[in-house]
C-alpha cells in the first residue's frame, strides 16, 4: 500500500512529465494569451482539488484545456466540439500519437526541401485531397485512416495563410497558401505530451449541450463558444460549415443557467460588445445575475495589420473569488 505522501509525489511527477502540453494546432480565437485571466478566476473548488471533472463543450485548440488540465487534478475531463475534423484530430493524437509523428516527419522533410514554388502546388494538392475526401466521423468507428487525415490537417493549419482553420459553407477547408520560410510542421514533444494528457479525457463530437449528462455539482466547465462578431467585417465563426448566431448565444444562455441550477461551476468567455457599441448590453441581457468581468486582449488574427490591437473580452462566472496574481506567471 503506498502512502499518501507517495501517491502525491507521483501525481506531480506526472503533471510535470506534461507541463509542455499546449494546443497543437493554431486556432483562430485561441486563448493562450488569457490563461493568466482564467487562472485567477478559477472557482476554489478547483484549487483545492474538490473538482472531481473537467468538462469544456467548445474546446478548439484546446488552449485551456491543455493548461487547467495539466496543472489541477481531476479524475475525468470531457472535451467536446461540433467539428468533426478537430474531433478526430484529437483522437488520433490520444491512441496513435507516435504513428502521427512518423508520417509528420515524411511531409515536413519533403516540404521543406521543396522551393516556394513546388511548396504551393504541394499545399494545394494535399488540400484539394483533404477536400475530396471529406470525413464523417463516427467515434465507434475508428481505423487507421483517421491518422493520415490527422496529419493532413496539422500540415495545412501549420503551412497555409495566418494558421488558420476555416471551412466553407460545403464543409471544405479553403485557406489559402502561407508562404512561411521554415514553418514547424512537427512538434514531437508537444504532441506527445497532450497524448498523455489526454490519457484521462473523453474526446465526444457534438452540440455544447451534450455535455450536461457529465455535469453535476463537482465540475467546473468553461465555455468558449465561437465569438459574437464586434461588427459586419469583423466576424470569424467558419470553425465548422454551421454558423453560430445570436439565436445560438441565447440558447447557450439557458444552457449555462440550467448548469447553474445543478450546482457546477462556470466559466464563459466572449466577445465585448462595448468595443465597438457601449450602448450594446447584448450579455448583460443575457447573464444579469452573473458575475461579468472586462478584460483585454489582443487580436491574434487579422488580415488589416492596423486592426491588430487591444480590446476587451469577457469573462462570465456564476461564482465570485479572490483574484490574486499568481507567481505562477
Amino acid at each position: 500500500m503506498f502512502s499518501a505522501n507517495y501517491l502525491e509525489f507521483l501525481q506531480r511527477f506526472n503533471r510535470m512529465k506534461t507541463q509542455n502540453a499546449k494546443p497543437f494546432l493554431k486556432w483562430a480565437g485561441g486563448k493562450g494569451q488569457l490563461l493568466k485571466e482564467f487562472e485567477i478566476r478559477l472557482p476554489e473548488e478547483v484549487r483545492k482539488g474538490l473538482t472531481n471533472t473537467y468538462v469544456e463543450p467548445f474546446v478548439g485548440g484546446g488552449a485551456v484545456y491543455f493548461y487547467i488540465n495539466n496543472q489541477y487534478q481531476f479524475d475525468e475531463c470531457h472535451i467536446f466540439d461540433v467539428n468533426e475534423e478537430l474531433v478526430l484530430a484529437y483522437t488520433v493524437v490520444k491512441h496513435d500519437v507516435e504513428e502521427l509523428i512518423e508520417i509528420l516527419k515524411d511531409v515536413e522533410t519533403t516540404y521543406l526541401q521543396l522551393d516556394t514554388e513546388k511548396r504551393q502546388e504541394y499545399f494545394y494538392e494535399i488540400r484539394n485531397k483533404y477536400n475530396e475526401f471529406k470525413t464523417s466521423i463516427q467515434p465507434q468507428k475508428y481505423n487507421k485512416a483517421w491518422i493520415r487525415r490527422a496529419a493532413d490537417l496539422i500540415f495545412l493549419n501549420k503551412t497555409c495563410f495566418n494558421g488558420l482553420f476555416r471551412v466553407n459553407s460545403k464543409g471544405e477547408f479553403n485557406v489559402p497558401f502561407g508562404r512561411h520560410k521554415k514553418p514547424q510542421i512537427l512538434n514531437q514533444e508537444i504532441l506527445r505530451n497532450d497524448s498523455a494528457l489526454l490519457e484521462n479525457t473523453s474526446i465526444h463530437l457534438g452540440d455544447f449541450s451534450d455535455c450536461a449528462r457529465y455535469v453535476d455539482e463537482k465540475t467546473f466547465v468553461y465555455f468558449d463558444p465561437p465569438y459574437r462578431p464586434l461588427n459586419q467585417t469583423s466576424s470569424f465563426t467558419s470553425y465548422s460549415k454551421d454558423r453560430f448566431g445570436d439565436e445560438d448565444q441565447k440558447r447557450l444562455a439557458g444552457f449555462f443557467h440550467e448548469l447553474d441550477a445543478k450546482g457546477a461551476k462556470l466559466m464563459l468567455s466572449n466577445s465585448d460588445p462595448k468595443n465597438e457599441d457601449p450602448n450594446d448590453h447584448f450579455f448583460e441581457d443575457l447573464y444579469p445575475e452573473y458575475t461579468i468581468d472586462r478584460v483585454s486582449a489582443r487580436r491574434a488574427i487579422n488580415c488589416n495589420g492596423e486592426r491588430r490591437g487591444e480590446i476587451n473580452e469577457l469573462i462570465i462566472t456564476n461564482y465570485k473569488t479572490e483574484r490574486n496574481d499568481l507567481s505562477v506567471f
